[in-house]
Parts: C-alpha cells; structure tokens; sequence
C-alpha cells in the first residue's frame, strides 16, 4: 500500500517532509524534489495541517492575547503616558500586530490558499517582529538616557526624541514589511528562495545582518548602563563606608543581573534563527528553520513578562482593571535598581 506524502509546510518550499533530518544518501543522490505549490494542497483531513504550523498559530494566539492585555492597560490609564510607557506600549502593539500575523498566516494558507494572501501576512509577520526588535532597541535607549541625563529626563525633549524614535521604528518596520508584497519574494522563482518562504535569501539577510547590529548596539548600551549604576551604587556605599552590606548595592546587583537576563533571553530566542538563516537556504530541511524559528516567536511571549508586568505603574492598572483595587503590598513598594 503506497502512502501520500505529508502536506508541504506553509512556510516553506521544499517538498521534504516537515520532519526530515537526515536519512540515507543514496535517496539523497536518486530523489529528485519538485518545485513546491504556492499553497498546500488537497490532502485528507489527517494529513492536512502541519503540527509546527499548530506550534505557530498556538504561539501567536498566546502572544495576541498577552500583549492586547498590555495595550488595553496603557490605552485607557491617562497616567501611563511617559517616554517609558509609550515605549513598552509600542513594544507589546508590536508582538501583537506578530500574534495576529501568525494566526491569520496559518488560516489563509489551510483555508484560502492564495498567493496574495500569504505575501499579505508574512509582509504583516516581518514588519511586526522587526518593530518588536526595534522597539527593544529604543527601550534600552531610553533606559539609558534617563540615567545619563537623570536631571533632564522628563522634559518636553525628552518626549519629542520619544515620539521621533517611533515614527522612525514603525516607519522602517512597514517599508521592510512592504518587499514581500511590492515584488520583492520567490514565488516566480524558487532557486532565490530563503528559509523562510515566499522571503527572498538577500530579503533574509539583510533582516539577519541588521538584527546582528542592533543586537551589538544593544549590548554595548547594556554595559553603559550597568558601569552608570554600579558607580552610583559604590558612591552610594562608600557614604555608609560599607560596600558590601549596604542594601543599595546589593539590589544594584539584582538590577545588573537582571539586565543580563533581558539580554541573555533576547540572544537565545533570536540568535539560533538569525544564524541559521545566514547560513542556510530553502534546500535546508524544514524542520531546523521550524525548530529555530518557534523560539524567536517565544520571545514576544516573553516581552510582557519583562517589560509591562514588572512594571509598579502598570500592575496598579492591572489589579485596578481586574479587582478594582491594588494590594498594599503593590501600592507600597518602592522602586530599586532591580526593576531597570
């Protein structure tokens, strides 16, 4: 009895199974692959969805619903209105403009099954998780800024670089977004493609290699920040002549701990796919593009975590929206260098 071959991954174009990995060379040498459909196609019902494309929608429906949380929060409380606040809101509009993409990816390509649809969605998934990284980017500027400048941090100028950095981001964002549907894929030809289908290989090189420099920017931001506040953490201590056992300096070190967790989490989720894709193109097995890209989709569902729900401002809104009241544990708790 021969068996149907599994229904091509609606990311890719290789007509491989979603779960090679290997097998033995001389199929390697005798099979020859056929250009893959622009969408998958007829198969029976068991066969017709591809468990990482289930993976993906799952991710992205978790992602939708965590960040539309955040937004709804800042949008209706008029005193989360600073730099900060517009920053972490732009950042969790981001990660949920890539949720929705996700989900609507996987529906048109199960259920409409179009061309138009599917450069539609990926342009809309490529221009979110471009301005979910640029938004972490323009927070970490932020949060450097306003320890460098902390005297002249909440001035009018301060909000209008805010505002410039959003227009820019966004802006950016959307023009990248826009390649895939202005011209700029694979579709009419699949030697150019990438490991992300319909994105051409220059398309995604061009998103690793600028993911590469923001994450360098980043970094080198990140070491500013912790050498500004372990000297104002030794300066402090030095006035109380006891470095190690002021309680300053030991929650500076939780804040600079915490900055390498921000950081550490944002290269894990990002970097295998950023690397991957530098390196390898659509005759790659689908399932190391699906086993790298599903922990950069981890890393919006993360975001809120680190950057909205910590946040004291933003769980006074949360318990007043959910409880109508805020806890005195909340309501009381002072702001430490734990919480940059």
């Amino acid at each position: 009895m021969s068996e149907e071959a599994p229904v091509t991954p609606s990311w890719f174009g290789s007509e491989s199974t979603w779960a090679s990995g290997g097998g033995g060379m001389e199929n390697v040498t005798m099979v020859t692959f056929p250009p893959a459909p622009a969408f998958p196609p007829r198969y029976p019902p068991e066969l017709l969805m591809n468990p990482w494309d289930i993976v993906l929608c799952s991710s992205g429906t978790l992602i939708a619903c965590e960040n539309a949380l955040v937004v709804l929060v800042i949008w209706q409380n008029p005193a989360l209105r600073a730099p900060m606040f517009l920053l972490i809101g732009s950042l969790a509009l981001a990660d949920l403009l890539a949720g929705l993409g996700l989900v609507l990816h996987f529906t048109f390509a199960y259920l409409l099954r179009s061309d138009s649809a599917q450069l539609l969605t990926v342009g809309l998934v490529v221009a979110s998780f471009t301005a979910s990284v640029f938004s972490l980017l323009a927070i970490t500027i932020d949060r450097y800024l306003s320890l460098y400048y902390a005297l002249t941090y909440n001035s009018e100028r301060t909000a209008a670089f805010t505002y410039t950095m959003l227009v820019l981001l966004w802006s950016a964002s959307v023009c990248l977004g826009l390649l895939p549907v202005t011209g700029v894929n694979c579709l009419g030809q699949e030697s150019t493609c990438s490991v992300v289908r319909p994105l051409t290989k220059n398309n995604v090189v061009v998103l690793s290699v600028s993911f590469l420099l923001l994450f360098g920017l980043m970094l080198q931001l990140y070491v500013q920040i912790c050498k500004i506040v372990m000297r104002h953490a030794h300066q402090i201590a030095l006035q109380h002549h006891f470095l190690a056992a002021s309680p300053h300096y030991v929650t500076t070190r939780k804040g600079v701990s915490t900055l390498a967790l921000i950081l550490g989490t944002f290269a894990a989720c990002w970097m295998p796919f950023t690397v991957y894709s530098l390196i390898a193109d659509y005759t790659y097995p689908p399932l190391y593009t699906y086993a790298t890209l599903v922990p950069a989709t981890y890393n919006s569902v993360i975001n809120p975590v680190i950057y909205a729900f910590r946040n004291q401002e933003i769980q006074k809104a949360l318990w007043l929206i959910c409880c109508g009241c805020i806890p005195a544990s909340v309501a009381h708790r002072a702001r430490t260098p734990s919480d940059v």
